[in-house]
């Protein structure tokens, strides 16, 4: 499975029972600015894209309608139509995203990743193969690349989706998906700050390097110091809107 198709398991992954067509909306909007999606690109088809989300037909078009009412998507009909990526001129917008957060909110978000993440790296010590390290080792040295720009956001998100899944476990892996869904935007573009971008590297380099040692402890406590690192400096820059 490639990075692509890592991206899509996040942006893809069933969501929750409340404002369904609103968190549609925010994820996959969320997804186009941050390039998890590409400019051009066919979403799945209705029918599919709906089983993908967990939500129904009806609850898809009205978020579609949304995303087309932001210039996000347009939509083709006919032989070879469907639901088309236009990227947005602007970025993705941290500060509008962060707005609807309290600071409780964000640190109850990032206490249950950090726990997630923590689990799954400790686990992924113990078990992890030696071509999982190496995946972990490929997307590293990507995210140290001097092309990595726009795709940072992609690359970070699959690193720790490949750590998650060289932890075996099915269920831990699953709700890394579904938390990188809910608050993996966030982090990845606090993480993606240029002043950010070496510290950040340090701790995804000390935690390849305590999974491959196999070093269980010091696995879990750098994935759940690294999420509640990103979470504080999300909770700092809520506080100073």
């Amino acid at each position: 499975m490639d990075g692509a198709d890592r991206a899509r398991l996040v942006v893809f992954a069933p969501v929750d029972n409340t404002a369904r067509v609103a968190a549609v909306v925010r994820r996959i909007g969320d997804a186009i600015a941050l390039g998890l999606l590409d400019d051009g690109e066919q979403l799945p088809s209705e029918t599919d894209l709906a089983g993908h989300l967990g939500i129904s037909t009806v609850t898809l078009r009205e978020a579609l309608m949304a995303l087309r009412q932001q210039g996000l998507i347009e939509t083709r009909r006919g032989r070879g139509g469907g639901s088309f990526v236009r990227a947005p001129a602007r970025p993705f917008d941290l500060d509008r995203r962060l707005r609807p957060l309290s600071a409780e909110e964000l640190r109850d978000l990032g206490d249950h990743y950090a726990a997630i993440a923590g689990a799954a790296a400790r686990l992924a010590a113990r078990r992890s193969l030696p071509g999982d390290v190496d995946r972990l080792r490929r997307s590293l040295a990507e995210l140290a690349g001097p092309d990595a720009g726009p795709r940072r956001c992609r690359l970070d998100g699959r690193l720790h989706l490949e750590i998650a899944a060289a932890s075996q476990s099915v269920r831990l892996t699953r709700e890394e998906i579904r938390l990188q869904a809910d608050i993996g935007p966030l982090i990845w573009a606090v993480h993606g700050e240029p002043g950010a971008r070496r510290t950040v590297h340090a701790q995804h380099a000390r935690l390849v390097d305590a999974i491959e040692q196999g070093d269980e402890d010091r696995a879990r406590d750098v994935a759940e110091s690294h999420v509640a690192n990103a979470v504080e400096r999300l909770i700092d820059r809520r506080l100073a809107l």
